[in-house]
């Protein structure tokens, strides 16, 4: 079992660049998982997390409901944004500068082959680098993502889940508020659940700007440490 992981920092790209990216990385692995059972070989097979941040951009998931985003194909222009459907669970999320977007593209076989199990790690990733910042997040039953204040009439959502699996290798995966402008947020129902507010790093913390990579450094190394994972060194 392979527990490295190759980090990959993208930068600024643009998301349908990325998912098909994704996708060359996710083929990858699948290809390697394809050739040792054919011909009874023990080749490893490779872990990725990608960090990337998109341009303004809406993505509806393959269960998705269209009518959850709530302007037209000529606002989306007016506003800079662009609009793709995929094939990740879940509904309609929104992708912005500000943000924080990890794609862990992961054989779970190097980990474990349970794919709750790797949902809730996701989670906690996410909860214990809010928690290093003096906040609680939750799981809200039945909504995904992480949250604040559930149960209240002031929960709202910090960051939004949509995975896919096949073969037992991950793609796409966890967006996470951190300097994003909320006003996008108006323009869809998040994850098609309504009346339930979004919020950011910032907004929490009383702050103007919280730095990025800091958040990232975090989430890397909770991220690790739930998958007892190393980070595999660049040759």
């Amino acid at each position: 079992m392979n527990k490295q992981i190759e980090i990959q920092e993208l930068g600024v790209k643009d998301y349908k660049d990325t998912w098909e990216y994704q996708e060359q990385l996710f083929k990858e692995i699948i290809d390697v998982k394809i050739k040792n059972r054919r011909e009874e070989k023990s080749l490893e097979t490779p872990n990725y997390f990608l960090f990337v941040e998109h341009p303004h951009v809406y993505t509806l998931g393959k269960s998705g409901h269209i009518e959850n985003l709530l302007i037209s194909e000529e606002k989306l222009a007016e506003i800079g944004a662009t609009f793709y459907k995929n094939n990740r669970g879940g509904d309609i999320t929104y992708h912005g500068p500000g943000q924080i977007v990890g794609y862990p593209i992961l054989d779970l076989e190097n980990f474990f082959a349970d794919i709750h199990k790797y949902l809730r790690f996701l989670e906690e990733t996410v909860i214990r680098t809010l928690a290093e910042y003096g906040l609680k997040g939750e799981r809200s039953k039945g909504e995904t993502g992480v949250w604040f204040d559930v149960g209240t009439p002031f929960a709202r959502k910090i960051c939004a889940f949509g995975v896919r699996a096949s073969r037992w290798v991950t793609m796409h995966g966890f967006a996470l508020n951190v300097n994003a402008n909320l006003g996008y947020f108006d323009h869809m129902i998040p994850c098609g659940i309504k009346g339930k507010a979004v919020t950011s790093l910032n907004v929490e913390l009383g702050k103007p700007e919280i730095s990025i990579e800091e958040v990232k450094e975090k989430l890397l190394f909770h991220f690790l440490d739930l998958f007892e994972a190393e980070k595999k060194l660049q040759s």
